[in-house]
């Protein structure tokens, strides 16, 4: 797979796909800014900024001000790839993400998927 091009393509361009999958299952944009939030340690406030600039996906992980320790707790598949077993770093925090917004939309308390 090529990382790069998921790692170049605009944070701007990626949040709304994550919202309209959560928003299509009857969950809201504040539970995926709750996930980001704990995930990377960025604020609600800082994503909007985020969206109107000109950040890439992979700087957005890159930059994470302080990504949860927990986040190594998440298990389970993302597009048939276990993401405990990917060993690109990065690719392993984005698919976490990627996990975690799966589980919002399949209906999962927020208190599991926060690993709480």
């Amino acid at each position: 797979m090529d990382y790069e091009k998921v790692y170049q393509m605009p944070f701007a361009k990626v949040y709304p796909l994550l919202v309209n999958k959560a928003l299509r299952k009857g969950r809201t944009q504040a539970e995926v800014d709750e996930i980001i939030a704990w995930l990377t340690g960025y604020e609600t406030v800082q994503l909007q900024e985020f969206l109107e600039g000109p950040l890439t996906y992979g700087d957005f992980f890159r930059n994470a001000p302080s990504p949860n320790p927990d986040r190594i707790k998440i298990k389970g598949s993302v597009c048939g790839v276990k993401v405990e077993e990917i060993q690109e770093p990065l690719m392993r925090e984005i698919r976490y993400l990627d996990k975690l917004v799966d589980e919002l939309a399949k209906g999962k308390p927020m208190d599991k998927i926060l690993r709480k």
